[in-house]
């Protein structure tokens, strides 16, 4: 047990807690990599009192910046972090601010509240990644620094959003993070980002309360060591041994001057009452009627309360609420907090205790506390602090029918949306239509609801958009645009039938127009991708006759062009004319102005297919250049989840096309870590653990393909819009390579078979003709022989030097003697002039070893360790090896 210091109550919450302040004083020792500890307990268990010892111990040695959640505010996103960075966010003058921040001051400067926000809507995700790396970037500059959050189960979900995931990085920064919050409170995402910080954290025992023994030392250090024991056994039987309520206790016996001893201890229970739940709540009546009504507008605000907008809420004038103010700050109720350097002295206070704050705010009559809340909101409004600010206090107000609370609650969500508090935004609407919206509006807020949630959560933009187009009052174009948003948002939720059926009905009802046209192009971009279409070639000739008179004269027939390519490159037809219909879709080489990577109007995945169709018609350069100009877009946008992780994968198998294999690697682990952020099982995981299969299948590590298929759950069902590269011929390669070749042939076949339902395939898309026909040639040499001819007749079909060589490739392992050697010379013929490096450096091992050429054999070895193929160079020193 801690040592008896007389007078100590002050510390009195420290007793018995050894373990918490050996691992404070340890940690604060200091050191380069950064640290986290999160203390959990109940109410009153002395978390607030471990942060201060923190405090304590850190400041002379470190920065300190500290923040504190609060339960009447935890729908004010970025509340918290905003609290915790407002030391060093006031201290910086704007050109300063730009520096530190770079590149992530725009995405990251509105959410703190140091930038103008976009126009668009920020991406959550990008934000948080901007906290984090401007947090990492203060850090370097006020090292070593401490960051102390207390209430963190009341911290709005945004910054613990952040919080998580700076927590994730803290291993090569100077930080101290030092986190208290209560167990269980906390539900949602929140609870998700609190469990991860638990995860992260060091281990810690949850805190319990005192002992006997703890508490009889705690009141003889606070009233003199001539307290008897049944006086101190007594004291630990009303407070159960709280930390909290045994302080405010011995507060009571002091203040009243009762004696501490055995006579006086059947008075501790009604002086226990006095501190707290209804006793506080009467103690704070008997402070005055303005102080009363101080205190409920101090509960109403919440914390870093600031004494002159207190004031106006509770009607009273600044010099009298300056005396409540210290009538309350001597009861024990509020406290002044340090003042922010270079602010004006506005008096900010905050409760001594949360137990404190909710007492005094449940204290409240329920319709004068909701009406506080509606005069607070117009308190705030007046005071230039925007509607996203009063929104927390419309929020409690009950709906009356009131027009200007629902362009308020509106307008409150534009500005949430603008900084990335998507779920904010989403509360205020959802509020706004329980006023509710005038039936001309209604319509409206029901689109803004669902454009709110398109990127957090599909299922709710489904619902939302679905009532809107029930409900008159869309404009025509409005109504299209959520048309499409909507089938978007069924996609994403991998429901491609009902998004191709809404769309359809859509179309139906409008004249021919650009409308009715953009329709069309959605229509085809979802049956496109759609891997199970009963249709295809029917659905291809419908296209190519749409296609066929249109110029590209505005955005709709240029999503069109794009869409007749991408067909036709997944069909295998001639790949000139795939180039030749991209290039139209272009204006001068480039991307239309309204069909950017993030114009909204258009999906990101008609630009995808443009620049899938340039990298298998062997236009690489065009792709790369198409996916690179993606990642610029969406890290400059903020844009951190879903679109950012496509554009990595698509990039990354553009380097997997060129034979860049290990940068190709690297690319595709960033994919998929981006996309792990955003959930699991999505077809971007897909897609995306396609592609780093196939690039660790060429490099010849098949162990980790193997890894990277379970990990993602790699096999059937598979999901219901196409993935690149076709996953029935990847997958077939993959359990062929690691021995399992009849399942491998069943993948395979399946891949065939899907491929003759759609009239014709790209060879270099689905390869499944090649490992097919190398895995029947021992069992099946005839079957095998046909497959290859077949594949060489589609591939010369398309016309690309890859899919031609490749076709060689596969024919020339079928046959042996001078014509297999002819046929491998032809494959490295095509494959030199390939812009595909590691196909070239595989034909030209297989023909050194066909011809017995060293110098051919010694030529593909160079190519493939500079492409990373590591089996394929252990193949060719093989073959060179002397025998």
């Amino acid at each position: 047990m801690t040592e008896v210091r007389p007078g100590a109550a002050a510390s009195a919450p420290l007793w018995e807690r050894d373990t918490e302040l050996a691992a404070v004083d340890a940690l604060s020792a200091g050191s380069a990599a950064g640290r986290l500890l999160v203390f959990t307990g109940e109410a009153g268990l002395g978390k607030t009192a471990l942060l201060a010892r923190v405090r304590a111990v850190a400041e002379g040695r470190c920065t300190v910046w500290s923040a504190r959640g609060g339960e009447t505010i935890t729908s004010v996103p970025f509340n918290v972090v905003r609290q915790l960075l407002q030391p060093a966010l006031v201290a910086l003058m704007p050109d300063e601010a730009r520096e530190y921040f770079g590149d992530w001051y725009d995405i990251a400067g509105p959410a703190l509240g140091i930038a103008e926000p976009g126009a668009r809507q920020a991406d959550p995700q990008g934000v948080c990644d901007g906290l984090v790396a401007a947090v990492r970037r203060l850090a370097r500059r006020e090292w070593p620094l401490v960051l102390i959050i207390d209430d963190a189960h009341w911290a709005d979900q945004e910054t613990l959003h952040w919080l998580a995931a700076f927590a994730e990085r803290l291993d090569d920064s100077p930080v101290l993070v030092v986190v208290a919050r209560r167990p269980g409170d906390a539900t949602g995402e929140s609870a998700r980002h609190l469990d991860t910080l638990d995860a992260l954290a060091r281990p810690m025992p949850g805190l319990r309360a005192l002992s006997p023994e703890a508490t009889a030392g705690l009141t003889r250090a606070t009233l003199g060591e001539h307290a008897d024991t049944p006086f101190c056994r007594e004291v630990w039987a009303v407070t159960g041994g709280n930390p909290y309520d045994t302080v405010e206790l011995l507060a009571k016996v002091q203040d009243s001057a009762l004696e501490p001893v055995e006579s006086s201890a059947g008075e501790l229970r009604a002086l226990n009452r006095a501190a707290r739940g209804r006793g506080l709540v009467d103690r704070l009546e008997g402070l005055g009627v303005d102080a009363t009504k101080f205190a409920w507008a101090a509960a109403i605000l919440g914390t870093q309360i600031s004494v002159r907008l207190a004031a106006e809420l509770a009607g009273i004038q600044r010099d009298e609420a300056e005396r409540c103010a210290a009538r309350l700050s001597a009861a024990r109720i509020l406290t002044g907090t340090d003042r922010t350097p270079g602010q004006p002295d506005d008096g900010e206070l905050e409760f001594v205790h949360p137990l404190i704050a909710t007492a005094v705010y449940r204290s409240i009559p329920d319709a004068l506390r909701t009406a506080m809340h509606g005069v607070a909101a117009s308190v705030v409004t007046a005071s230039g602090l925007g509607a996203a600010a009063a929104s927390r206090h419309l929020l409690e107000v009950h709906p009356d029918d009131d027009p200007e609370l629902v362009e308020q609650m509106r307008e409150a969500a534009r500005e949430h949306l603008a900084v990335g508090a998507p779920d904010a935004a989403r509360r205020c609407l959802e509020r706004a239509l329980l006023e509710p919206p005038l039936p001309e509006v209604h319509a409206r807020v029901l689109y803004e609801l669902g454009c709110a949630t398109l990127l957090t959560s599909p299922a709710t933009t489904i619902g939302y958009l679905r009532q809107a187009l029930t409900v008159h009052g869309l404009a025509e174009e409005l109504r299209v645009d959520a048309v499409c948003r909507l089938s978007s948002a069924l996609v994403h939720n991998d429901q491609l039938e009902a998004a191709v059926a809404t769309v359809d009905a859509e179309a139906d009802r409008l004249d021919a127009g650009p409308e009715r046209m953009r329709l069309q192009a959605v229509h085809y971009m979802w049956e496109g991708i759609h891997a199970g279409e009963e249709d295809a070639p029917g659905r291809s000739r419908r296209l190519a006759r749409l296609v066929q008179p249109l110029t590209g004269r505005d955005n709709s027939e240029r999503a069109l062009l794009i869409l007749r390519a991408f067909d036709a490159m997944t069909r295998g037809e001639n790949a000139e004319e795939v180039v030749e219909l991209c290039d139209r879709a272009l204006v001068n080489g480039r991307l239309a102005p309204g069909l950017g990577w993030t114009d909204t109007e258009w999906s990101f995945e008609l630009l995808m297919m443009l620049g899938i169709s340039y990298t298998y018609a062997d236009r690489l350069d065009r792709a790369e250049s198409l996916f690179a100009e993606a990642r610029s877009s969406y890290e400059s946008a903020g844009w951190s989840g879903g679109h950012l992780a496509l554009a990595h994968a698509f990039g990354g198998y553009v380097l997997r096309r060129r034979g860049r294999l290990r940068e190709a690697e690297a690319a595709l682990r960033e994919a998929l870590r981006l996309a792990d952020r955003v959930g699991h099982g999505l077809p971007m995981h897909w897609s995306a653990a396609c592609m780093l299969i196939d690039t660790l299948l060429a490099r010849g590590h098949v162990g980790e393909a193997e890894e990277i298929a379970e990990r993602y759950a790699f096999e059937p069902p598979h999901p219901s819009t196409i993935v690149l590269p076709d996953t029935h011929s990847i997958r077939g390669r993959l359990l062929i390579a690691t021995g399992r070749v009849e399942d491998g042939v069943h993948e395979l076949e399946s891949a065939e078979k899907m491929s003759e339902s759609r009239g014709g395939h790209n060879t270099v898309m689905a390869p499944w003709a090649g490992d097919l026909a190398r895995a029947l040639a021992a069992t099946d040499p005839r079957r095998a022989m046909e497959v290859a001819a077949d594949a060489r007749i589609q591939a010369e079909r398309f016309g690309t030097d890859t899919a031609i060589g490749e076709a060689l490739r596969c024919a020339a392992a079928l046959e042996t003697g001078r014509r297999s050697v002819a046929l491998h010379a032809q494959a490295v013929t095509y494959l030199e002039a390939s812009p595909c490096a590691y196909e070239h450096a595989a034909a030209r091992v297989d023909y050194g070893i066909a011809s017995r050429s060293t110098t051919e054999i010694n030529r593909g070895l160079t190519l493939a360790i500079a492409c990373g193929a590591d089996t394929l160079a252990t193949r060719a020193r093989k073959a060179l090896a002397p025998r």
